[in-house]
């Protein structure tokens, strides 16, 4: 497994990590003891990053990677969670010192942990990019010991750069994938000259880029592919990256000829991201080992060739592009 350095925390992490919503909940029915085979079968294969929110499963995440850890012994990898979305209503009054220190010590009891590697924001409202109070509560559990470092998860573009402007910020976490190609626009060039850390989430766009979807695939009542389709429960962009279902099926379709033999789609979806080097670590989701196991090995694949990701762009333009550049 290939490293990458994230940002200014210093961390050496794997340029692929192990994203646990999957493992905690909106995905369908994962078990326990499936969610701890996936995280293994992870970590065996060298991933030392592992992403985790306080809400996935209502903590269900945390503590199953708590579980899997301790079982493990030896060095500990890189986890990262996140705080805020347990705010109800989710507004940007509700990002204060009290709550945010609620949050970070829930979670630390949770990963059973006396300090959190990285404390990421839960793609709060707009509005909390623009009080500095916000990111002077998080120097505090930085200097109370509590966390080592903080990021932020975003929704848009605009949102990540806003961030960046905290000295104290040193990680975002944003969607890019082959469908969501803004970032690279101007986001990724401003984080590398800041040395801010970058952690790709939906880089499969739900599924969507695993080439294993159709117009007839049936999802669970409890998995957000069904219930989020357009936004009833949270940004619709988090779902299928916010392209219509029918748009994306097609899309992948021309996208199929271009991934070479013996390569699968999964890992040709990852490789395009880890193409730039911005990009400290992309966080595949995984409910079970092979997918797992899958994720972990789109390190081994070799660049892109020129042509290839010319006619990606070129896709996404045509048919992608119109959907959801400007909205996110």
């Amino acid at each position: 497994m290939k490293t990458r350095i994230l940002g200014r925390t210093g961390y050496e992490i794997s340029e692929i990590g192990f994203g646990a919503w999957q493992i905690g909940g909106s995905w369908g029915d994962v078990s326990e003891d499936d969610g701890k085979k996936a995280l293994n079968a992870a970590l065996d294969a060298g991933v030392t990053f592992i992403d985790t929110a306080d809400v996935y499963g209502d903590g269900r995440s945390e503590r199953i990677i708590a579980d899997v850890l301790k079982a493990r012994g030896g060095t500990r990898p890189t986890v990262a969670t996140k705080a805020g979305r347990r705010l109800n209503p989710h507004v940007a009054d509700g990002y204060n010192a009290q709550n945010l220190e609620a949050f970070v010590d829930r979670s630390l009891k949770n990963l059973e942990v006396e300090t959190l590697d990285l404390v990421q924001l839960h793609c709060p409202p707009t509005e909390v990019y623009y009080r500095p109070d916000v990111f002077e509560a998080l120097d505090a559990l930085k200097a109370k010991g509590k966390i080592r470092h903080y990021g932020v998860s975003v929704e848009k573009v605009e949102e990540a750069l806003k961030a960046i402007e905290y000295p104290g910020v040193a990680t975002i976490q944003i969607i890019y994938n082959i469908f969501r190609q803004r970032p690279h626009d101007l986001f990724l060039q401003e984080a590398a000259k800041k040395n801010v850390g970058v952690i790709v989430r939906v880089p499969l766009a739900s599924g969507l880029l695993t080439g294993k979807l159709n117009a007839q695939t049936v999802f669970a009542k409890e998995d957000h592919r069904n219930f989020n389709r357009n936004g009833e429960a949270f940004d619709v962009g988090e779902t299928f990256a916010g392209v219509p279902f029918d748009v994306a099926l097609a899309a992948v379709e021309e996208l199929k000829p271009l991934v070479p033999q013996g390569v699968s789609m999964v890992q040709f979806a990852l490789r395009w991201i880890l193409e730039q080097k911005a990009v400290s670590v992309v966080i595949p989701g995984a409910r079970n080992e092979a997918q797992a196991n899958g994720n972990a090995s789109a390190g081994d694949i070799t660049a892109l060739p020129v042509e290839t990701l010319a006619k990606i762009t070129a896709l996404y333009e045509k048919s992608i592009k119109p959907h959801v550049h400007q909205k996110w």
